[in-house]
């Protein structure tokens, strides 16, 4: 094993939802490291603008404007990509996303489009993705982007965080199926991650009060950001990985980790630390 082992020259990496956000920064990283990145995204504008960044920096891009619900309109962006680089190697599901929404009040056509949205288009891409890789005969890398909340309770995401724990179980069992075509499927759960969408949907969040009162909840005590999903995302798809499949990294910080413990002000840690400790506490057995 050698420090190229990390590199990705020659590889083509496809990042559905790629134009801003954690998908931004996987492919900007994954660019920086070699690959030829196609970016699927429905905004246009910003998927333009990150493909002429890529491209001016010496690398190669492509962009393709789609929704990832149009079904058709996913497969023929699976298809260029592998059209326009002559193979497919890496697929990084990461288009997806939800509104806070208690599940007695969200509506069926909502449900339907949650689900199609996380979980619906991560199949359909999958499958075509993995048609291609299987063609090729040069094996692959599936990346899918989870969240934490596919591991823990998530109210007012009911349906959104189904679809991610869904997802989770979909990669160890695709990684299973697909791994004898030589492609494997990984999956990154990330937590709190700064991006303009995270900062538009929670208006006052990067308050100095807010940011500190995060990290006494976050073991690193601090935000995450679109690179620190990068990282794993590069790892899982290059040649330091080629025997890692069907599992899923966090990346959080520690959240996971924590589970509901909570740093206090003399930087301790305590689990409900508004309650007495007294209420927590076991005494100690007297003789």
């Amino acid at each position: 094993m050698t420090p190229a082992d990390i590199r990705l020259d020659g590889l083509c990496a496809l990042v559905t939802g790629g134009a801003n956000g954690i998908g931004k920064g996987i492919a900007l990283g994954m660019a920086g490291f070699g690959a030829d990145i196609v970016i699927v995204d429905i905004d246009a504008e910003a998927g333009a603008r990150l493909a002429g960044d890529i491209a001016a920096a010496g690398g190669r891009s492509l962009f393709v404007h789609a929704d990832v619900m149009d079904r058709g309109a996913l497969r023929a962006a699976i298809d260029s990509a592998a059209g326009q680089f002559g193979r497919l190697d890496v697929l990084v599901n990461n288009a997806g996303g939800g509104r806070p929404v208690k599940f007695m009040t969200q509506s069926e056509r909502s449900r339907d489009r949650h689900v199609e949205f996380n979980l619906g288009s991560l199949m359909t891409a999958t499958h075509h993705a993995a048609q291609h890789m299987i063609a090729f005969g040069n094996g692959g890398a599936i990346i899918n982007v989870s969240s934490i909340e596919g591991l823990r309770a998530a109210p007012g995401y009911a349906v959104y965080a189904a679809c991610k724990a869904g997802m989770l179980n979909f990669t160890r069992t695709a990684a299973v199926e697909l791994a004898e075509f030589g492609i494997r499927v990984n999956a990154i759960a990330p937590d709190i991650i700064v991006t303009e969408g995270f900062v538009n949907q929670a208006p006052g969040a990067m308050e100095p009060r807010q940011v500190a009162a995060r990290g006494r909840y976050i073991p690193m005590q601090r935000d995450g950001v679109p690179d620190d999903c990068a990282g794993p995302a590069i790892f899982l798809a290059s040649g330091m990985a080629t025997y890692v499949t069907g599992t899923t990294i966090s990346i959080d910080g520690g959240t996971w980790a924590s589970s509901g413990w909570v740093r206090t002000p003399e930087n301790d840690w305590r689990l409900f630390p508004d309650f007495p400790s007294s209420c927590l506490d076991p005494k100690e057995p007297q003789p």
